[in-house]
């Protein structure tokens, strides 16, 4: 399934390490707010326990309407937003969790545009405010699971990626869609590292793309995404992990064959295609039958059982019936 184990680089086991940045913020939270200006991590911690999809008022509001999409909206509580912008895998900024939060704000994400290729019949490059007015924006909020064994609840602000295949209008050929994110070594000190090959590549299925939970994003908690998160906008894929949902998304390809992902060409005995949330199916280094809950109960948080398609198999599994799910991992 999953991690990272390419170019002389391995992980420790996270489940049994605590990372200093978890450690630190749940004492001194007013310190890791302070780190950035940019992250918007200082918001409210008692407002985000009474209201925790409510706005933390920090970036520039952007509000989603109530989501039609079936599953769209789990009912477990969000993830305290200083835990989400300040907990991260953003490698393009650093491998550690908490360097994003530190280094994403020399970002530019303005202008920014995103161009559309390949197996279509209308390519072209769109600016972000167009996309941003191409359908009215949803809240939806999906559950997180990260192949290192943790877990969130956000609220994201954003519209079916369905929106935008239609209107491109696919062809005949088109039986995938690449991702590509940005890379910029002005802005983006994490590409010194040889971890992957830059830019930051991942791929789906059209109809796993097509799929109405498949959200492209714009925003979190009521406001526009951090750049650690992702600004100005990024794929999410809730029933698959963490690190399918590409952020800050600069292409997005139509191809006739399956690409190969970023991870698949680091470690491909680790990383699949597919990369479903299966518990079933160990990583090679650790079992992901369970996962840990970023911002509940600090050091002495139980783990819970993972989900078979993190809580979303009533929606997409019919998508891979037939599959054997420990071989197409």
């Amino acid at each position: 399934m999953l991690y990272l184990k390419s170019r002389g680089y391995t992980h420790p086991k996270s489940s049994e390490i605590t990372p200093a940045s978890v450690y630190a913020h749940r004492r001194h939270w007013l310190a890791a707010a302070a780190a950035t200006a940019a992250s918007a991590a200082s918001g409210s911690w008692s407002s985000a326990l009474a209201q925790p999809a409510a706005s933390p008022g920090k970036l520039p509001a952007l509000p989603g309407g109530k989501s039609a999409v079936a599953g769209a909206n789990t009912m477990e509580r969000p993830t305290r937003y200083q835990d989400a912008t300040t907990y991260n895998n953003f490698y393009e900024f650093g491998m550690e969790k908490d360097e994003p939060a530190r280094y994403a704000g020399r970002m530019k994400t303005r202008p920014w545009t995103v161009t559309i290729e390949g197996e279509v019949r209308k390519p072209g490059v769109w600016d972000v405010e167009a996309l941003l007015k191409l359908q009215p924006l949803e809240e939806r909020i999906y559950r997180l699971r990260c192949v290192e064994g943790w877990s969130m609840v956000l609220p994201w602000v954003g519209y079916s990626l369905s929106e935008l295949i239609r209107r491109v209008e696919p062809t005949g050929n088109a039986k995938f869609v690449q991702f590509f994110t940005l890379a910029d070594r002005a802005q983006m000190p994490g590409l010194r590292s040889s971890v992957i090959n830059w830019p930051y590549t991942e791929g789906l299925r059209l109809d796993e793309a097509m799929h109405p939970l498949t959200l492209l994003a714009f925003g979190m908690y009521g406001e526009v995404l951090p750049n650690q998160n992702g600004a100005p906008l990024r794929l999410v894929v809730p029933w698959k992990y963490g690190f399918k949902s590409a952020k800050s998304l600069v292409k997005i390809r139509f191809v006739d064959k399956q690409p190969k992902t970023s991870w698949e060409q680091s470690a491909p005995d680790e990383y699949g295609f597919f990369s479903n949330v299966n518990p079933q199916v160990s990583h090679p280094r650790w079992s992901q039958a369970t996962e840990r809950r970023i911002g509940e109960d600090g050091l002495l948080a139980k783990r819970r059982p993972t989900l078979m398609f993190n809580g979303y198999e009533a929606q997409v599994a019919s998508l891979y019936s037939g599959m054997d799910l420990s071989r197409f991992f």
